[in-house]
């Protein structure tokens, strides 16, 4: 099992769905682990959950688009990063306005350059010793295309593309920059719908395992690039998907 004991990780949107399980992964294999949201609530509800469950974990309830080397500060040394805030507006091309897009793109694309920037300057400053910084990307724009989802396909795909550039950029401090690329997971919102037959039925026809992903996979995912196991991995997509985009 992945030891990260003695790291801290911020993980983005952790209060809630996939990126919760992330913190619940990365705290089981040892990580202090910062979970991140704007609802201050619903955040501290969080890791309460998790500090209940015996693991370290603490609010960090900021607006990560808004992130700035003082809002950092109060939190110490980070040594993994996780971007997996995002949002989604399923409208095509012929329906979503360039402001939506542009809006979309600064929520899913550039607000986590903005915070990888911040945070692997500070690894940098403070001679991190295998900072790690993990990209939460998709199935659908670095791999697929779906109908009426382009503005959450194109800054998927410009994850994937900041993920080996930035990789390049932080290679030589030794800090490692990877992505992972989930397919369909089940969390609370969309469990439901997942459990009917007709999506049952597409989940044994689409994907090799025939079945929807559960989140502790993912999370499984995550820490592993988050920690030493990975040690000689940087600038690399890891599909997570069952096996989606590997079917004709």
């Amino acid at each position: 099992m992945t030891d990260l004991t003695g790291r801290t990780a911020l993980v983005t949107g952790g209060n809630g769905g996939l990126g919760l399980e992330m913190c619940r992964g990365l705290a089981r294999a040892g990580a202090r682990v910062l979970v991140n949201g704007r609802d201050p609530e619903r955040t501290r509800a969080a890791a309460a959950g998790l500090q209940a469950d015996g693991l370290a974990a603490e609010p960090a309830v900021f607006d990560v688009a808004a992130a700035t080397e003082e809002l950092l500060a109060p939190y110490g040394r980070i040594d993994i990063l996780v971007n997996n805030m995002g949002q989604r507006d399923r409208r095509g091309a012929l329906d979503l306005p360039v402001d939506d897009f542009r809006r979309l793109v600064e929520i899913d694309l550039t607000a986590a350059y903005g915070l990888s920037r911040l945070v692997a300057a500070s690894m940098v400053a403070e001679h991190v010793d295998g900072g790690a910084i993990v990209n939460v990307s998709s199935v659908v724009g670095g791999i697929l295309g779906h109908r009426g989802d382009v503005g959450y396909a194109a800054a998927k795909a410009g994850l994937e593309g900041l993920t080996r550039a930035m990789a390049a950029d932080l290679g030589a401090y030794g800090i490692r920059v990877n992505a992972v690329a989930p397919g369909s997971f089940v969390t609370e919102v969309n469990a439901p719908l997942f459990a009917t037959a007709e999506w049952q039925r597409w989940a044994e026809e689409r994907t090799l395992l025939g079945r929807f992903g559960q989140p502790t996979e993912i999370a499984g995912a995550v820490t592993f690039l988050s920690g030493p196991d990975s040690s000689y991995v940087t600038g690399q997509v890891l599909v997570v998907d069952g096996g989606l985009t590997s079917r004709f």
